[in-house]
Protein backbone atom coordinates (compact mmCIF):
# COMPACT_ATOMS: atom_id res chain seq x y z
CA UNK A 1 0.00 0.00 0.00
CA UNK A 2 2.94 2.39 0.53
CA UNK A 3 3.59 2.12 -3.04
CA UNK A 4 0.23 3.13 -3.92
CA UNK A 5 -0.13 5.92 -1.74
CA UNK A 6 3.63 7.50 -2.77
CA UNK A 7 1.90 7.33 -6.66
CA UNK A 8 -1.19 9.62 -5.84
CA UNK A 9 0.65 11.71 -3.45
CA UNK A 10 3.23 12.33 -6.38
CA UNK A 11 3.28 15.61 -8.16
CA UNK A 12 3.66 15.93 -12.07
CA UNK A 13 6.97 16.55 -12.91
CA UNK A 14 6.27 19.21 -14.72
CA UNK A 15 3.51 21.82 -15.49
CA UNK A 16 0.61 21.07 -18.30
CA UNK A 17 -1.30 23.33 -19.84
CA UNK A 18 -4.11 25.06 -18.17
CA UNK A 19 -7.08 22.93 -18.20
CA UNK A 20 -4.98 19.79 -18.88
CA UNK A 21 -4.59 17.23 -16.62
CA UNK A 22 -0.90 16.25 -15.03
CA UNK A 23 -1.30 12.42 -16.23
CA UNK A 24 2.54 11.51 -16.49
CA UNK A 25 3.24 10.99 -12.74
CA UNK A 26 6.70 10.61 -11.42
CA UNK A 27 7.71 9.94 -7.82
CA UNK A 28 11.19 11.11 -5.60
CA UNK A 29 12.53 7.42 -6.00
CA UNK A 30 13.93 8.76 -9.48
CA UNK A 31 10.75 7.47 -11.41
CA UNK A 32 10.25 9.86 -14.29
CA UNK A 33 7.27 8.24 -14.93
CA UNK A 34 5.49 7.56 -18.49
CA UNK A 35 7.28 10.48 -20.23
CA UNK A 36 10.85 12.19 -19.90
CA UNK A 37 10.88 15.47 -19.50
CA UNK A 38 11.82 16.46 -22.89
CA UNK A 39 9.02 14.73 -24.16
CA UNK A 40 6.58 15.96 -21.67
CA UNK A 41 7.49 19.41 -23.14
CA UNK A 42 6.48 18.49 -26.38
CA UNK A 43 3.52 17.02 -25.65
CA UNK A 44 2.60 20.28 -23.95
CA UNK A 45 3.89 22.70 -26.55
CA UNK A 46 1.78 20.29 -28.84
CA UNK A 47 -1.47 20.71 -26.61
CA UNK A 48 -0.90 24.54 -26.47
CA UNK A 49 -0.18 24.67 -30.57
CA UNK A 50 -3.73 22.36 -30.46
CA UNK A 51 -5.64 24.79 -28.27
CA UNK A 52 -4.41 27.90 -30.27
CA UNK A 53 -5.13 26.52 -33.66
CA UNK A 54 -8.96 25.22 -32.69
CA UNK A 55 -9.62 28.55 -31.07
CA UNK A 56 -8.56 30.36 -34.03
CA UNK A 57 -10.87 27.54 -36.16
CA UNK A 58 -13.63 28.23 -33.74
CA UNK A 59 -13.38 32.52 -33.90
CA UNK A 60 -13.45 32.14 -37.71
CA UNK A 61 -16.55 30.08 -38.01
CA UNK A 62 -18.93 31.60 -35.02
CA UNK A 63 -22.24 29.12 -36.84
CA UNK A 64 -20.90 26.42 -34.70
CA UNK A 65 -21.67 27.70 -31.52
CA UNK A 66 -24.78 27.83 -32.80
CA UNK A 67 -24.61 24.72 -34.20
CA UNK A 68 -23.82 23.05 -30.67
CA UNK A 69 -26.23 25.12 -29.06
CA UNK A 70 -29.11 23.95 -31.38
CA UNK A 71 -27.93 20.35 -30.61
CA UNK A 72 -27.13 20.74 -27.15
CA UNK A 73 -30.89 21.98 -26.76
CA UNK A 74 -32.33 19.16 -28.71
CA UNK A 75 -30.87 16.60 -26.47
CA UNK A 76 -31.94 18.44 -23.25
CA UNK A 77 -35.62 18.81 -24.32
CA UNK A 78 -35.95 15.19 -26.46
CA UNK A 79 -33.63 13.28 -23.27
CA UNK A 80 -32.68 10.54 -26.00
CA UNK A 81 -31.86 7.05 -24.58
CA UNK A 82 -29.31 6.66 -27.02
CA UNK A 83 -27.18 9.71 -27.30
CA UNK A 84 -24.76 8.57 -30.55
CA UNK A 85 -27.61 7.18 -32.59
CA UNK A 86 -29.78 10.87 -31.85
CA UNK A 87 -26.87 12.54 -32.51
CA UNK A 88 -25.98 10.61 -36.19
CA UNK A 89 -29.94 11.29 -37.06
CA UNK A 90 -29.06 15.17 -36.54
CA UNK A 91 -26.24 15.30 -38.82
CA UNK A 92 -27.80 12.81 -41.27
CA UNK A 93 -29.03 14.94 -44.41
CA UNK A 94 -32.22 16.18 -44.93
CA UNK A 95 -33.55 13.32 -47.68
CA UNK A 96 -31.50 10.33 -45.81
CA UNK A 97 -33.29 11.44 -42.00
CA UNK A 98 -36.33 11.32 -43.84
CA UNK A 99 -36.58 8.08 -45.09
CA UNK A 100 -36.71 6.33 -41.95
Amino acid sequence: MAASSSVSDAKPRSDPPHGMGPYDLGNDDGNIGALSSQQQQRLNDFKIKTRLENEKYLRQHPEIECLVSDFLGEVVTKRPENIREFAAGECLPLELNQKQ
